[in-house]
């Protein structure tokens, strides 16, 4: 293998899940498979796209959503993308505004009950229009009844802005990535009302991304890179004892720059909702599991283009397997696993049940897309 870029510059936002990244430098994982990584915190989810488009990064923690978006032409000019691994699935969640505690909201069904009585049509936040937190949003407001394009508006915030927009009113709740959950907990702005999680159990969430472009003209880079990050997501799961150490590592100044105790408990899996319920999560997030969490399942790529379908992103269906064969680079990442020693799945596809008792399966994403009672 000829390594093209040894040098590979990868953009992040300061989420607990930019996890495997920090790792991989702290522990300087890439010597082995001839790279060096350079981290570079950006602002936003727009600018991190625009810099992978611009060709200023090499490659970056991204939405999977928003990755999918890129590929479809959402929001920005159409660019081919590549997916080159999953970075980690749950830890995300909803939080609401502790006034709507005191106004009786406790759940879903407490949450519609107290929009169909309010005046207007209360604000939440996301943080990218076709990103996973965007989508998460939609499908629990909507598995409880509500629609989220005509009873409530949400707009677009950065992560780490959420619990200001929060508290200085803008917005009633929000779906973002941790630590700003539990930061809104500490700061008594808000309570988690429901975790990604609880919306999908082992959901995808980060991925490794990159454009086709750089996957083609730097396949070693790309596959070393892959293997970097496996290596890095072996060691956060490998033990509670390197979870800790890695919440001390994910919280440092040029990462998420907080109090390592802002992101140790809920990456330990040890909730706390902020209204008086506490539980250990089995479905905490997670970085690696024998490779389970890693290997970029084409239906997963083809539930978030049914999502982008369902709320009225794109016009048409795509050729929903066309686009995800293409975009998941299934080669390059199961070069990089055997070259690591991680498990590689039976099928491209894996089956999910949803908050909502609906069964996805990639089966007949058509139908999937156009079946929901609320949609555009």
């Amino acid at each position: 293998m000829s390594i093209e870029k040894t040098e590979v510059r990868v953009g992040f936002l300061p989420l607990t899940d930019c996890a495997p990244i920090a790792v991989a430098i702290a522990l300087e994982l890439g010597a082995k498979h001839g790279i060096r990584i350079v981290a570079q915190r950006e602002a936003s989810w727009a600018a991190l796209r625009d810099k992978l488009i611009a060709g200023e990064l090499d490659a970056g923690h991204a939405l999977y959503g928003m990755v999918y978006g890129t590929e479809l032409g959402i929001g920005s000019r159409q660019t081919g993308m590549a997916v080159l691994m999953t970075l980690n699935q749950n830890g995300q969640a909803i939080t609401v505004s502790s006034s709507l505690r005191r106004d009786g909201v406790t759940d879903g069904e407490t949450l519609a009950r107290y929009l169909r009585a309010a005046d207007g049509r209360a604000i939440f936040a996301q943080t990218f229009p076709t990103g996973t937190h965007a989508l998460w949003l939609n499908y629990w407001l909507a598995a409880h009844g509500i629609d989220p394009l005509r009873d409530v508006r949400t707009l677009s915030v950065p992560p780490q802005q959420m619990v200001a927009n929060m508290a200085d009113g803008r917005v009633v709740g929000f779906c973002a990535g941790e630590p700003w959950h539990a930061d809104a907990i500490e700061r008594g702005t808000g309570f988690t009302i429901a975790t990604s999680q609880r919306i999908w159990p082992d959901h995808p969430e980060k991925v490794l991304a990159c454009t086709a472009d750089f996957a083609a003209r730097h396949p070693d880079t790309a596959r070393a890179l892959i293997a970097t990050l496996l290596d890095a997501a072996r060691f956060i799961d490998a033990s509670d004892e390197n979870r800790a150490c890695t919440a001390g590592v994910v919280s440092a100044r040029e990462y998420v720059d907080v109090n390592p105790l802002a992101i140790a408990p809920r990456l330990l899996g040890r909730y706390a909702d902020g209204a008086g319920h506490a539980w250990d999560d089995p479905h905490r997030v997670r970085f690696h599991a024998e490779g389970a969490v890693n290997y970029p399942y084409l239906s997963d790529a083809i539930w978030f283009m049914t999502q982008h379908k369902r709320w009225g992103m794109v016009n048409d269906h795509p050729d929903y397997e066309a686009v995800a064969e293409r975009v998941n680079r299934i080669d390059l990442y199961a070069d990089a696993a055997r070259a690591t020693g991680v498990a590689l799945p039976a099928s491209p596809l894996r089956r999910s049940t949803l908050v909502d008792g609906t069964v996805w399966d990639a089966a007949d994403p058509r139908a999937y897309a156009d079946g929901f009672a609320i949609r555009a």
